[in-house]
């Protein structure tokens, strides 16, 4: 608390409730700072409230993590411009924002946290909306070595100054008493033993049937690749905790994105993605295409051997091809150069390892990183190619919507930057129960068993975290 005094904030606190007066419309004031170490997942366990809404995303391997909670301002949007809507509604906000602090900090200043499902429409029954932004109450940050911590207010004409300024105050107290020594990081408290009661597998056709049928339409030409996803049902004998869920995740993928996106009905998204939709930093875009996979080897000859045929599988390297060449296209219609450097290359995660292929691209001042998610979203890595063929496919093979599976989550900022990763290798948490989702991408010469020990793969991973004793999956998993 040394950068601020109580003073300060105050008078601080009551330029805003000026300008909401003047402006007849709240301000939101964002207070920035940076503080001594924390742990940004161990802040949001101990301080975010059930029924509340969170973000928090991180990257072990790149020390970097964001966490954000209770939802100061939000919105919630649908159809074929959910993409412009969340825009607009950031730059409303914008607009009416006044902020303090070192703004050239990480992640310092406002942050907008947004998710969109694969599809563009869900039902009305859906845990998550077809598009979802918020901006959170408090945030808390680690890049490298450095930590911030953000408290956002709204202030309203006419608002209690003195709640504002206790409640800011209380915030970054809170934050404070958080600050530990890095022999005392770590997992999270522990959770209690939890027994999975009943495991099935959802869906009408068996998934080798729909991948068949999937091969019979590639064979009469009606698209050249199709993503089938899985999707298993676990139910246990109490309350599943993401959290924990999460901490077990983030520990063995630590070159993956983990993520949590919790809603106000106590439902949590979560995973450990490898894939980044875009990143936008300082006027340069970083995607990728990741499309091909194999599993890892057991010793280093195995592994060894099996990133040698990944490397050179005509199969994966096609639809490889279909990702990067797609991607491409798909910048270069909203006026962005994107270069791939070379062929694809190998990305090893701790189960699974893929062929990859980094894009990069300078981004032309009024180009918003939203455009290009608009663009991009869903990529052939988790819908097929030609895109449109194969998203209309889609509802005839899979019998369920997808939600937030697939869809693109993550955050941007004032500064047009920001982070979308893909929702794969996730979960969907609520209650007792758990749907564990993986895909796996159909193309010629792709065959029934060879999709489904792909997608076993993926799913057992998941399921390793949930149950972290390690109990096989029932049935082929």
């Amino acid at each position: 608390m040394s950068q601020y005094r109580k003073e300060d904030l105050r008078i601080f606190l009551a330029a805003c409730r000026e300008a909401a007066c003047e402006k007849e419309h709240f301000q939101l004031a964002s207070i920035s700072m940076e503080v001594d170490g924390i742990e940004p997942l161990k802040v949001l366990e101990a301080i975010s409230k059930v029924g509340e809404q969170h973000f928090y995303v991180e990257r072990p391997a790149k020390s970097l993590a964001l966490a954000g909670a209770e939802a100061l301002v939000e919105g919630h949007f649908s159809g074929a411009d959910r993409f412009q809507a969340v825009k607009d509604f950031a730059e409303k906000i914008l607009e009416n924002t006044i902020s303090v602090g070192d703004l050239s900090a990480p992640f310092a200043g406002p942050h907008f946290f947004t998710a969109f499902t694969f599809e563009s429409t869900v039902s009305k029954a859906a845990e998550y909306a077809a598009a979802s932004v918020f901006v959170p109450r408090w945030q808390v940050s680690r890049m490298g070595d450095r930590y911030g911590a953000v408290a956002n207010v709204r202030i309203d004409p006419d608002c209690d100054l003195d709640q504002a300024v206790e409640g800011v105050w209380t915030a970054y107290e809170k934050f404070s008493a958080f600050n530990y020594t890095a022999e005392s990081a770590g997992k999270l408290s522990g959770d209690a033993e939890i027994k999975v009661v009943e495991d099935i597998e959802l869906g009408e056709r068996p998934f080798a049937e729909l991948v068949e049928a999937a091969l019979l339409d590639i064979q009469n030409g009606a698209y050249d690749k199709i993503v089938l996803s899985r999707v298993r049902e676990l139910t246990a004998d109490c309350d599943w905790q993401p959290l924990k869920v999460l901490d077990r995740l983030r520990s063995r993928f630590k070159d993956c994105f983990t993520f949590s996106l919790g809603n106000r009905d106590g439902s949590c998204f979560i995973g450990a993605s490898p894939e980044r939709l875009l990143e936008i930093r300082e006027g340069r875009l970083r995607t990728e295409a990741i499309a091909g996979s194999a599993p890892r080897g057991k010793t280093a000859d195995a592994d060894a051997a099996l990133a040698s045929d990944l490397l050179n599988s005509e199969k994966d390297l096609w639809e490889h091809a279909c990702v990067r060449d797609s991607i491409i296209r798909r910048l270069f219609a909203r006026g962005i150069s994107g270069k791939s450097r070379g062929g694809p290359n190998l990305l090893p995660l701790a189960n699974v390892q893929h062929l990859r292929t980094p894009i990069e691209a300078e981004v032309m001042r009024g180009v918003h990183l939203l455009d290009i998610a608009e663009e991009l979203h869903p990529t052939p890595a988790v819908g097929g190619t030609p895109r449109q063929a194969a998203l209309q496919a889609l509802p005839g093979l899979e019998t369920s919507q997808r939600g937030l599976y697939a869809g693109a989550l993550g955050w941007f900022n004032h500064l047009n930057e920001g982070d979308l990763i893909v929702g794969i290798r996730s979960a969907l948490i609520k209650g007792k129960t758990v749907k564990l989702y993986a895909g796996a991408g159909v193309v010629e010469g792709s065959t029934p068993q060879g999709e489904i020990a792909e997608t076993d793969m993926k799913l057992r991973a998941l399921y390793e975290a949930l149950v972290p004793e390690g109990r096989a999956l029932r049935g082929d998993v």
